[in-house]
């Protein structure tokens, strides 16, 4: 038996901080029982990653610190949509910025919301299949990645001994494994 679930309104909103990459909102709400709540919210702009496989079935991954965690950490390529940009565009972009990988055949797999607890965007996961090496990295002021390719038969290995840790990374590749069991 499925139980019903409560909503909130929220009926006061202000933001209260500005933190270049997302903004972060306090919202006063009430539910729909009368309860009333102060929240926050990260307003994000939406995120794209991209599976590169080339030609001979070889990821292209990305390995680069992470201030949350203070380490290197080994992901797919990925970032930012900007402000009225596609989503595949912006897929097509972070991949040849990052590693200078570009694909004429791509492949929408899916999309998930990151962190719905507290942001409001979403992750735009693509496959990007026959890539290659067609141009140079072009890395934002803060940015210093390295790729590095890796086959695909190893990705499931890399996600279950713990070398790739990156939920983003880790859900893309369960989207991946849908859209091979389709096939």
């Amino acid at each position: 038996m499925e139980s019903e679930v409560a909503t909130w309104e929220r009926l006061e909103s202000k933001e209260i901080a500005d933190c270049l990459v997302f903004r972060v909102r306090e919202d006063k709400s009430r539910r729909s029982d009368g309860v009333r709540g102060t929240f926050h919210v990260l307003e994000n702009p939406d995120w794209v990653n991209v599976i590169a496989v080339t030609k001979d079935a070889q990821v292209v991954l990305i390995k680069q610190f992470r201030h949350g965690t203070e380490n290197v950490i080994l992901e797919i390529p990925g970032g930012m949509v900007d402000e009225n940009e596609p989503p595949e565009d912006a897929a097509k972009r972070e991949l040849l910025e990052e590693t200078g990988y570009s694909s004429q055949n791509w492949i929408s797999l899916g999309r998930s919301h990151p962190n719905p607890a507290i942001q409001n965007n979403w992750v735009y996961h693509y496959l990007a299949l026959d890539c290659e090496k067609t141009g140079d990295v072009s890395f934002d002021e803060h940015e210093n990645i390295a790729a590095k390719l890796v086959p695909l038969s190893d990705m499931s290995r890399l996600i279950t001994d713990g070398k790739i840790t990156h939920s983003l990374v880790v859900a893309a590749f369960y989207y991946f494994g849908i859209w091979q069991n389709k096939l």
